[in-house]
């Protein structure tokens, strides 16, 4: 019990890097498994090129949009946004909301890329399919080489210093990923600082802000389960026995647009959630939406990522 309760308590101080962690090990096992099982580079000069690049970009685009579709903020951000109650949609706030999803949709495809190119089996096939890498790598070889190139992945080159440029390709290939995954680090431990130095809250008050989320969501979800079912149990009372429904006080549309809306911080006023923002409101029809001096923080874009559910259900 011990052990399962050390394991819980990791996941929930840890579980945005053991999710990031989990989705890079899959994308790097499914890119595996495509290699050996599905891939079948063709070796034709016709359709290497493009039956590569297919391989090597169109999961990657697909992994890009799968992240938007698992990540709460794209449906905080969307859900009712185009009906006349939300029309402020097309506002800096939501361009820059946009560009950090965007942002953090980006591990899961780089992650396709960079395995791939370090397997090579893409590559291989794309490079020996193009005619300007054909010109360049034959450079000095045999006359045919240039013919011959798009038959090297499947080690059906005749000319043997034609089939040796295999290696060439490989090593392309692999330094290419490389410098990517070095790109990528260099890139995202920038970000990771800039973002953390230009906080307006201290570290230790971040892990506070966290704690007080994850247990206002657990109490969330808890008391809507409770009052979702007792309303659910008075209705179908009520339609059995023809009476009048007891009054719910259940929260108003309004209420819950204003709670679902996208947080933006007020050192003002340092509200942890739309929701405590909202209950500390000064008059009972005061907007708790935008305005002056609300600004969008990047290291507080885990405000909008918490739901009753961690994933949103389509």
């Amino acid at each position: 019990m011990e052990k399962f309760r050390a394991v819980l308590d990791l996941h929930l101080k840890h579980h945005s890097a053991l999710g990031y962690g989990l989705v890079t090990l899959l994308t790097a096992g499914g890119e595996r498994i495509f290699s050996a099982v599905v891939f079948q580079c063709p070796c034709s000069a016709a359709w290497n090129l493009p039956y590569g690049l297919v391989f090597l970009l169109v999961p990657a685009l697909a992994l890009f949009l799968l992240c938007y579709v698992l990540s709460a903020r794209t449906w905080r951000l969307l859900t009712g946004c185009c009906s006349s109650a939300r029309a402020s949609c097309g506002s800096a706030l939501r361009a820059l909301v946009c560009m950090q999803l965007s942002a953090a949709a980006t591990l899961a495809p780089l992650t396709w890329v960079a395995v791939a190119l370090l397997g090579g089996a893409f590559y291989e096939c794309a490079a020996s399919g193009s005619a300007a890498f054909a010109q360049r790598l034959c450079l000095g070889r045999d006359r045919n080489c240039a013919a011959e190139l798009p038959l090297v992945p499947c080690h059906e080159a005749k000319a043997s210093d034609v089939q040796d440029l295999l290696k060439d390709l490989k090593a392309q290939s692999q330094v290419l990923g490389w410098i990517l995954i070095a790109v990528v680090i260099i890139i995202l431990l920038i970000f990771t600082s800039v973002i953390r130095c230009l906080s307006p809250v201290s570290f230790l008050q971040l892990k506070f802000w966290k704690i007080y989320l994850e247990q206002e969501q657990q109490i969330l979800k808890s008391k809507a389960t409770e009052h979702a079912t007792e309303l659910a149990k008075e209705n179908i009372k009520c339609f059995f026995e023809g009476s009048h429904p007891k009054e719910y006080n259940t929260p108003s549309i309004e209420e819950w647009q204003q709670i679902s809306s996208l947080y933006t911080f007020n050192p003002k006023g340092q509200y942890y959630s739309m929701l405590h923002k909202y209950v500390n409101r000064k008059e009972k029809t005061h907007s708790i939406r935008s305005t002056e001096g609300d600004t969008v923080i990047p290291v507080l874009g885990f405000v909008d990522s918490s739901g009753i559910n961690s994933t949103p259900g389509l």
